[in-house]
């Protein structure tokens, strides 16, 4: 792949969809269990779904803006490439990227406050906040050893639970538990890419929980 490539294959991989995923299945998992509660609701679940591969697209935009700029994507990365990093997107045009795809996943969100009410607003600004705070801002998670901590709470209880709550009005301990699993599930994925990162990680002061304790 060079420059010359089609602008739409660069951004469809810079959004990675092998990352997808993960924001989807437990969507699906809070859905199958909102469906045996006989309280399944369909446009509830989509927005749910939208919301989520929205907000992993734009933390993927933050992830390659700001790993390039604390120098986590280098020339000796291993693993798929980053679009900033490989100089096919230049970093402000990651960076509005970013905050247009985090802006449409709030409106798209905000919808869910006719099913849930508006403590969803929190919610899915924490989730935002989270996905952007994970290698941005002063103190990011993924450069502090957290991030293994947020990927289990937003991408298992919080992503679960909510998707359940929206359709169900409430949430059980069935449902939590099932939200731990896939919590547990997505941060081994985590674990593992941060394994293949370690030594790039290291030299950029990425102290992820390999990086801290070693493989």
């Amino acid at each position: 792949m060079t420059a010359d490539e089609p602008r739409w294959r660069i951004w469809l991989s810079a959004a990675r969809p092998r990352t997808l995923p993960a924001a989807i299945a437990p969507v699906i998992v809070g859905s199958a269990f909102a469906w045996r509660a006989g309280a399944f609701d369909g446009r509830a679940a989509g927005i749910c779904l939208a919301f989520a591969l929205l907000v992993q697209i734009g933390t993927n935009f933050a992830n390659d803006y700001y790993d390039f700029l604390k120098g986590a994507d280098s020339a000796k990365r291993v693993g798929p490439r980053r679009a900033v990093a490989a100089g096919l997107v230049e970093p402000a045009v990651m960076k509005r990227a970013m905050i247009l795809t985090f802006g449409l996943a709030f409106v798209v969100g905000s919808s869910l406050i006719a099913w849930g009410g508006w403590w969803l607003v929190a919610i899915g600004l924490a989730s935002i906040v989270s996905g952007v705070a994970y290698t941005g801002g002063p103190w990011p998670l993924g450069y502090l050893g957290l991030g293994d901590l947020f990927v289990f709470v937003f991408f298992g209880l919080v992503a679960v639970g909510a998707t359940f709550y929206v359709q169900a009005g409430q949430v059980s301990n069935d449902v939590l538990h099932a939200a731990a699993a896939v919590g547990a599930l997505v941060t081994n994925i985590l674990l593992v890419n941060n394994y293949r990162d370690a030594e790039t990680d290291a030299a950029a002061g990425k102290r992820t929980l390999v990086v801290r304790f070693g493989k």
